[in-house]
């Protein structure tokens, strides 16, 4: 059932590996690199071999005056980061010293013919001269500023700017889920938010396997892609069961429990406990057939490759989805894949005992250890997923969640934000980037990680973080809404429910389930020194400078929250 890389085999190109190698070779060949970025779950990837890296003039061409190589985009994203071309596939022609000379993405044969020629022309004419610096790794670092509670109305106003009255979701084309953007109005303008998750839902769910498909070409929603990804689902299924606990309704919590259902079967790779990264399209029209006839067709294949990142998504979505509705199977895989993430996942970085509480890109049975890297996307969303497994199901992985924390402030941090990775590897990862969202991520990550621990030094970095991009954030689009959403959450509270009986009590599972998807719910609080004036079988709510009276049954705590916002 599992994919690699998919699509080499049918290609008569070369294909190194990507690395300081490869780079040494055309260096001392003196010819360009071609960059080839691909995904096991791009359709025109597989295409593009098949039409154009398969004609053997074409890859003759290729073999001779160029040194190949390929990429997966999930498998090294830094990679990708540097040198996407705004899709994939993308062909990217580089210098040996990883400057870029020219790129485009799916070339047929006729254009890549046009396209070595000219680049062949323009190393001969330029050599190296010609290679340039992607702007992003050429910048000075984002402009600082106050953070105040014109940047929460500011995206609010984006949202409303931009939000497709006729077609629901926001923008023209392509129509993409936008699940922070969703969970973000759910607080703020709740008629447009749920009118676009019925848009999501209608047109992006998967009736028949379940799951949500990665997006729609048109403004319309149609040109469905139709590849599913484990990270897109888990916040998918996140951003569903928030709004079953606004609303109540069925119509939300039903793609939630069959997305879990997608996940828990067609993406659970049982031989590593932890879920697989994606599943390809498959073929097309297959999709269009009705039930008895696409239940004949092929299974789309699965990329069994199992990345800390994703998984961590896809954790958080179950168990915030349990949370709500007791669902015994979302909690039960989120545990599995939880194990899996904290004994296998978590840990030595390309072997160093030091390097102790950093996220791996992978697991070592499902791909080559050695690409491990400590990765900031990594770090912020497997922080995610333990803060929020603390929160729902068990206190006690709050040390991995510290440690996780310490390793990438230790490593990471940069001058009041936080870098992509280390300055280190082929190509232009020594340039090092400073991601808008991982940011983010990361710092929403710390406000709560400082809520369940008391450590308000985790707060500060935060708060740092954030202030490091408030600068430029009149210009942030809705796909980081959630910037806007750490900022409200770092002014304002977070609405904290702090609950002194164990994880599961009726006390616990009331707190979970009042409606603000935003709070942190803190269980065992008792234990807790910040809270250790609190009697054991109560709870209390907090925002800010405001506190409620004790509360001991889930009315009293339900009358305590409105008591505090009011």
């Amino acid at each position: 059932m599992g994919i690699g890389m998919g699509s080499d085999d049918e290609t008569r190109v070369e294909w190194r590996e990507w690395g300081q190698d490869a780079f040494d070779e055309a260096a001392t060949a003196d010819r360009p690199v071609l960059l080839s970025l691909t995904a096991t779950w791009c359709d025109h990837c597989h295409e593009m071999d098949a039409e154009t890296y398969a004609e053997p003039r074409i890859a003759a061409n290729v073999n001779d005056s160029f040194v190949p190589v390929r990429v997966d985009v999930d498998r090294r994203p830094r990679v990708r980061d540097r040198y996407n071309m705004g899709g994939f596939p993308s062909t990217v022609f580089l210098a040996p010293d990883g400057s870029v000379l020219t790129g485009a993405g799916y070339l047929g044969p006729d254009g890549m013919r046009q396209v070595l020629d000219s680049v062949r022309t323009m190393w001969d004419t330029k050599g190296s001269g010609a290679g340039r610096i992607p702007r992003p790794l050429r910048e000075d670092n984002p402009p600082a500023g106050a953070l105040t509670g014109d940047i929460e109305s500011a995206m609010l106003g984006q949202l409303t700017e931009t939000y497709d009255e006729t077609a629901g979701g926001w923008g023209d084309n392509p129509k993409f889920p936008l699940p922070d953007a969703l969970e973000f109005s759910l607080k703020r303008d709740r008629e447009m938010a749920l009118r676009s998750f019925d848009a999501v839902s209608a047109n992006l769910f998967d009736e028949y396997d379940g799951g949500f498909y990665r997006f729609a070409t048109e403004r319309d929603w149609s040109g469905l892609q139709h590849e599913k990804l484990l990270d897109s689902n888990g916040a998918l299924v996140r951003a569903f069961a928030n709004a079953y606990l606004h609303t109540g309704k069925d119509e939300y919590r039903t793609p939630a429990a069959r997305t879990v259902e997608f996940l828990t079967t067609t993406l659970w790779n049982d031989d590593v406990d932890a879920f697989a990264n994606s599943q390809a399209p498959g073929e097309t029209e297959a999709h269009g057939l009705d039930p008895t006839d696409r239940e004949a067709a092929d299974e789309p294949p699965v990329d069994e490759v199992v990345l800390a990142g994703p998984n961590a998504l896809a954790i958080e979505g179950l168990l915030t989805y349990a949370a709500y509705t007791d669902d015994e199977r979302a909690r039960r895989y989120a545990e599995r894949a939880l194990e899996t993430l904290r004994t296998d996942l978590i840990g030595a970085a390309e072997g160093t005992d030091e390097d102790r509480g950093i996220v791996a890109h992978a697991h070592p049975e499902t791909v080559d250890r050695t690409t491990a890297a400590l990765l900031l996307a990594n770090q912020a969303r497997t922080l995610s997923a333990l803060t929020t497994a603390a929160s729902t199901l068990d206190p006690a992985v709050l040390s991995t969640a510290r440690a996780v924390a310490d390793a990438t402030i230790d490593r990471l941090h940069d001058d009041d934000s936080f870098v992509d990775g280390p300055a280190a590897g082929a190509g232009l990862l020594e340039r090092q980037l400073r991601p808008l969202d991982s940011n983010v991520a990361l710092a929403e990550a710390l406000l709560e990680l400082a809520v369940l621990t008391g450590e308000n030094e985790y707060r500060e970095f935060a708060r740092e973080t954030l202030e490091a991009f408030a600068g430029a954030s009149d210009r942030f689009g809705v796909q980081i809404a959630q910037y806007a959403t750490a900022v409200s959450r770092l002014l304002e509270g977070p609405l904290v429910i702090a609950v002194a009986d164990d994880v599961g009590s009726d006390l616990h599972r009331a707190a979970l389930r009042l409606a603000d998807h935003e709070k942190v719910v803190v269980p065992g609080a008792a234990a807790a020194d910040s809270y250790d004036s609190l009697p054991a079988g109560t709870a209390r709510v907090e925002l800010g400078e405001r506190e409620s009276a004790t509360a001991e049954t889930p009315t009293e705590l339900s009358e305590a929250v409105q008591s505090v916002l009011e």
